[in-house]
């Protein structure tokens, strides 16, 4: 018997699936850590995915 697999999640079209980033912010600490911020797409809210558009029945194109 046949196994079914569920569809694949849409990628986000704003970050392609690359939904956080770190940034550096130049320089270390007293530790010498290097000091990053992270950053989320704020299209998909840092999933990577998008959701699936729903298209409204008689809806203009």
């Amino acid at each position: 018997m046949a196994q079914h697999t569920p569809p694949a999640p849409r990628i986000c079209p704003a970050c392609d699936g690359f939904a956080s980033v770190s940034v550096t912010l130049g320089g270390r600490d007293a530790r010498g850590h290097l000091r990053t911020i992270t950053a989320h797409c704020p299209a998909c809210h840092g999933t990577g995915t998008a959701p699936a558009r729903r298209d409204r029945e008689g809806a203009r194109a």
